[in-house]
C-alpha cells in the first residue's frame, strides 16, 4: 500500500530501513545490530577451562552474546566484563579464541 501509515516517505517516525532479520545488541559497544552483521560467542570448556569461543555459523549449543567482529568492541566487553555477565558463567572467561578470530577478519 503506497502512502499509508507505514511507508517511510510519510511518516517521519519510520525513516530508517526495516531490518532483514533479528536485532541483537552488541556485549562491547551496546549498539543494535542486525544478527548477521554480529559475531556470536559462547561459553564452552576447552581443555578443562572455560572459554569464549566464536560461533560465525550460529550453530553451538548454549546460551550466546553478540558482539562485533572489531578489536574496539571486543576490548570494550573484556573491559566491562560482558562475556561472564552476558553468558551467565561466574568467573573469568579466557577470550584467546575469539582474539584470533577477530584479527583474522
Amino acid at each position: 500500500m503506497l502512502g499509508g501509515a507505514g511507508d517511510a516517505a510519510t511518516n517521519p517516525e519510520r525513516s530508517s530501513p526495516v531490518p532483514r532479520g533479528p536485532i541483537r545488541t552488541c556485549v562491547g559497544c551496546r549498539e543494535r545490530a542486525e544478527r548477521s552483521d554480529l559475531l556470536r560467542v559462547v561459553a564452552a570448556e576447552v581443555d578443562g577451562k572455560w572459554c569464549v569461543v566464536p560461533d560465525p555459523g550460529h550453530k553451538l549449543y548454549g546460551r550466546g552474546a553478540s558482539l562485533h567482529p572489531v578489536p574496539g568492541c571486543l576490548e570494550l566487553a573484556e573491559r566491562r566484563r560482558a562475556f561472564p555477565r552476558a553468558l551467565r558463567r561466574g568467573g573469568p572467561l579466557d577470550a584467546v579464541q575469539v582474539h584470533e578470530f577477530v584479527a583474522a577478519k
